[in-house]
This record gives C-alpha cells, structure tokens and sequence, in this order.
C-alpha cells in the first residue's frame, strides 16, 4: 500500500524544489547579516567600540566575500555547483554558530570575515542555477521573487537584533540562522538539482558574452554593474546605519528604532520588489530596455525622499523612509536580472563573481565604515547624506547602459 501511494504521488518539480531551497538559504543569510545593525549600541557597550569600528565589521565580512568571489565564480563555470552550495553553507552556518562563544571585538571581526567567504558561494551560483532553469523572458519573474529574501532577511535581522538582543544578549539572535542553515544545506544535498548549463539560454552567444575577457568590453555588463555597485555603496551604509540613525536623532529605544525599520524594510520589500518586477515583466513586452530604464526611475524616485530622511524634519524621517525604501526596492529583481541576460551560461558563474567583486569593492564594504567615519567627526545625518551622491550616479550608469540592453528577440543558433 505504501508503494502505491508513493507511486501516486506527483515528484516535486526539481526547479521549483531547487529555487525553494536556494530561497531559503538566501533569506538565512540576510537574516544573518542584518541581525548587527539592529543591535549596535548593544555590542558597542560590551566592546567600547566606537563608529568606524562597528562599520569596520562590515568592511571585514565584503573584503572577504570581494576576494573569494572571483575564484568561486571561476570554480562555478568549471565544476557541479551543487556541492560549491552545500560547503559554503556548511561554513557560514558553523560561523554564525561560533559567534555564540565571541568575547572581544576581534574575534567578532574574524566571525565576520569568516562568513564573508561562506557568503560567497550560495549568493554567486543561487542566481546562475535559477537561470539556466528559466529563460531570458521569464527571469525577471523568477528572479524578483527570489531577491524578496533580501527585504524579508533584513527585517528579520532588524527584528531579532533588537528584540532578543535586549533580553537575551547581542549573541542570542545568531542562533536562529545557524542550525537551519544547516538543515537547508542537507536538504539541498538530497532534494537540489543541477541543471544543464544554458539550457534555457536564447540569445545569440557573442564573444563579449561567452568569454572572460569579454565581461570588460560588454557594455550591457558593465553598466548593470557599476550601476549596481554605485546603489549598492548607498543600500549598504543606509541598512547598516539607519535603526542607530533613527535612536540617535529620533529618540527611539533600541528595540523600537529596529522594529520600525524592520517593518518598514519587510513592507517595502515585498511590496517594491514585486511591483517593481511585474512593472518591467509587462515593459519588456514592448521594450527590451525595461530592466535598465525601471531601475533608473527607481534609483531617481528615491533621491528626494532619502534627502528628507537625513536632512528633513525629524517628525517626517519614518514617512519619508517608507516612500524612499519602496521606491528603492522596485530596481531589485530588474537590475539582478539584466546582468545574468547579459552573459551566456559559459561565463554566468564567472561574471556574477566579479559583479559581486565590483559591487562590494566599489559598494558595501567601505560605506558603512566610511559613514561611522564622517559621524565620529561631524552628525550621522551627515554621513549618511553623501549617499545621496552614489544614488545620483547610479542614475546616470542606469539610464546609459538602457542603449545597450540585449534584444531578447534574438536566438542562438541550433546547433
């Protein structure tokens, strides 16, 4: 009887069972990264740490994920990814574990460091998995759903930071990612499937597209790229910063200034991305330039509500940091998607290694320690405030590299 109801059954889709799993780890790792940020005044109390020393914990964990990018994308291209995924799990689980036993500011510092190479795994070949399961014209869809785990895991973080953080100490929160990120990683090892490289691809597989060399004169690459890495300097000192910006100059307790930006963040999130991929889904109809032209207008919509946020009246700091997250959010499955379009299946892994190189080098691993800089000198306000400046300029790259979006009417040829 057993046998026949297990005959009965219908097998779970390997895609779907595939892109659930790689979900789930992306959103444990956003957890994980966000957890600090909503409990900073907790961990400098304990340390004696000061601005710069706090953002200088991000700036250890980018360094790393930054360097070991390029050689996991390489190992990527050339060998199964399936078991790449299952040990970079395995060790970023085992370091957010160890954060349990961390009792001085350095060897939270090497924690740090440590998961940024954990990092590096998962966040590289999530997205080249998922595309060689979908085609070009579905990826957006696909793509947007997966990137909600970045909202949802920043407010999960936020949130665990400054409520078991107060109550149980800063180290508790680690916790609730360990032991399940080493539950997803032995069900990736059981349920994950590998597919076959460019199975799904269309286009036309150019020298510029198939080649290593050729990332550096594919200006469909390059611009989704350093337009990602300029928005990306902006989205990680704002996240790192922003539930210690709301204490400081609104006078919200440390569980409060995180609970409202969690809400905000998880909100938003959802709410952005998804919109944000139904709006370029429907453009790409009738314009193949969609994915970069909505992460301009995304990026632009969000200059003047950020400039409220740090400069405006205090009493519309939340308001504003709600218009402004939202706006933001829309470009997140778009702007992904527009660089694995703009490289063929030989190189993915490669490539979206060196965009992650590019947009932490250029991006999140110095702003945060750069904005606790300007702060120990002068107002967090005004840390925050050259943002603005990075948002500006990826206006410009965005809008510029809509010219060189790929016609997604072309075909590969049968071979």
């Amino acid at each position: 009887m057993a046998s026949s109801a297990s005959a009965l059954r219908p097998p779970l889709n390997p895609a779907l069972g595939t892109f659930l799993l790689l979900l789930a780890l992306n959103l444990l790792n956003y957890i994980d990264r966000y957890i600090l940020p909503g409990e900073v005044s907790l961990i400098q109390r304990e340390f004696h740490a000061t601005d710069q020393q706090i953002g200088a914990l991000t700036t250890a964990l980018f360094v790393c994920y930054m360097i070991a990018a390029p050689l996991t994308g390489w190992l990527g291209d050339r060998f199964p990814r399936k078991p790449l995924i299952i040990a970079g799990a395995v060790l970023w689980s085992l370091a957010t574990l160890a954060t349990f036993w961390v009792h001085d500011y350095w060897t939270l510092y090497f924690r740090h460091a440590l998961v940024g190479i954990g990092e590096a795994t998962f966040g590289i070949f999530a997205p080249t998995v998922i595309s060689d399961f979908y085609p070009e014209r579905e990826r957006n869809r696909i793509l947007s759903i997966f990137y909600i785990a970045i909202p949802v895991g920043a407010a999960l973080g936020y949130l665990a930071g400054g409520q078991m953080g107060p109550l149980w100490g800063w180290r508790a929160p680690f916790l609730i990612c360990a032991i399940p990120g080493l539950i997803v990683a032995a069900l990736y090892a059981f349920i994950g499937r590998e597919p076959v490289r460019g199975s799904s691809d269309h286009l036309k597989p150019t020298a510029n597209r198939t080649t290593f060399l050729g990332l550096f004169t594919n200006p469909a690459y390059l611009t989704a790229t350093f337009g990602l890495a300029t928005l990306t300097f902006a989205m990680g000192g704002i996240s790192s910063w922003m539930p210690e910006f709301l204490r400081r100059t609104a006078g919200f307790s440390v569980g409060h200034s995180s609970q409202i930006v969690g809400a905000i963040t998880v909100i938003d999130g959802i709410a952005g991305t998804l919109t944000g991929g139904w709006i370029a889904q429907r453009w790409l109809r009738t314009n193949h330039r969609a994915l970069y032209l909505l992460s301009f207008w995304s990026v632009a919509l969000t200059v003047p509500f950020g400039a409220l946020v740090f400069f405006g009246p205090r009493a519309g700091a939340v308001p504003s940091l709600f218009a402004a997250e939202f706006f933001l959010f829309l470009n997140t499955g778009p702007l992904n998607t527009a660089i694995v379009n703009s490289v063929s299946a030989q190189v993915r892994a490669t490539a979206v290694g060196l965009n992650l190189f590019i947009i932490h080098c250029f991006g999140d691993t110095f702003s945060p320690q750069i904005i606790g800089a300007i702060s120990d000198r002068s107002t967090l306000s005004l840390g925050l405030g050259c943002t603005l400046i990075f948002l500006l300029i990826s206006c410009c790259i965005l809008f510029a590299g809509s010219r060189f979006a790929p016609l997604l009417e072309e075909t590969a040829p049968v071979s």
